[in-house]
């Protein structure tokens, strides 16, 4: 066996993926157990249950630490400096309508994908087995 054998299976010379990771993420987007997709993934806002109450699942293996809040901002960042230089340059509102208007936007846009991408994080961790997620199926 090869290391690449450890995450996935090998039938007939094939390398099948068992725990695929796009579908795993999108389950994580939705904040959904990335095993079975139907389980929610929080206990709150940003808790990560400890399983699934679907399909029993372990989660609490998750060290999602600071990458969601990196990547929020970084996602939040890149949208509204785009759309801050398209706003100002063709319609030049007053600079306390505009500091307003995207600071609202700022904030509802980091609260809404927060627990998204913690969820793309988990999800990731749980496909490729990191952080004790190989442990079991």
């Amino acid at each position: 066996m090869t290391s690449q054998d450890t995450n996935n299976d090998v039938q007939a010379g094939v390398v099948v993926d068992d725990r695929p990771m796009k579908p795993a993420m999108w389950r994580g987007f939705r904040r959904r157990c990335p095993n079975c997709g139907q389980g929610a993934m929080f206990d709150g806002y940003l808790k990560v249950a400890d399983e699934c109450t679907v399909c029993r699942q372990e989660l609490h293996h998750q060290r999602a630490d600071d990458g969601p809040a990196y990547l929020t901002i970084l996602v939040v960042g890149h949208l509204l400096a785009v759309l801050i230089h398209v706003v100002w340059n063709n319609f030049r509102p007053d600079p306390m309508v505009m500091a307003t208007i995207f600071t609202i936007g700022c904030v509802g846009l980091s609260l809404y994908l927060l627990p998204r991408l913690k969820g793309v994080v988990v999800a990731i961790q749980w496909s490729r087995r990191m952080h004790g997620f190989g442990d079991k199926s």
